[in-house]
């Protein structure tokens, strides 16, 4: 665990990327062990990889994704409403990872 400040956490990528690193893939295997490993991997490099980690307050991280995520998926064929709730429980697993190496 790191100590966490929440206003270091305004310049993340200088302050906390291998922390950062580290939720983004505990979050990415947890998903492929669960869920299609294509749709997941998908997931991970044509959304996730344009998303970005904010600290919420009060404990609580929250993850903003780029404009329409499901637009931007390519070469995996997926119903809207799948890749939704698949997404939604990445981002909630990303957020969990965050609060669980920031120790908040």
């Amino acid at each position: 665990m790191v100590d966490f400040d929440p206003e270091k956490f305004e310049d993340k990528y200088a302050n906390y990327f291998p922390e950062l690193q580290q939720a983004y893939k505990n979050a990415f295997t947890q998903m492929n062990d669960t869920y299609d490993s294509e749709l997941v991997h998908a997931i991970d490099q044509q959304v996730l990889n344009e998303s970005e980690p904010f600290y919420a307050g009060d404990g609580e991280f929250r993850v903003e994704l780029p404009d329409d995520p499901y637009d931007r998926l390519t070469g995996v064929v997926v119903e809207r409403e799948r890749f939704e709730r698949v997404l939604e429980k990445h981002v909630a697993e990303i957020e969990s990872q965050l609060e669980r190496i920031f120790d908040v």
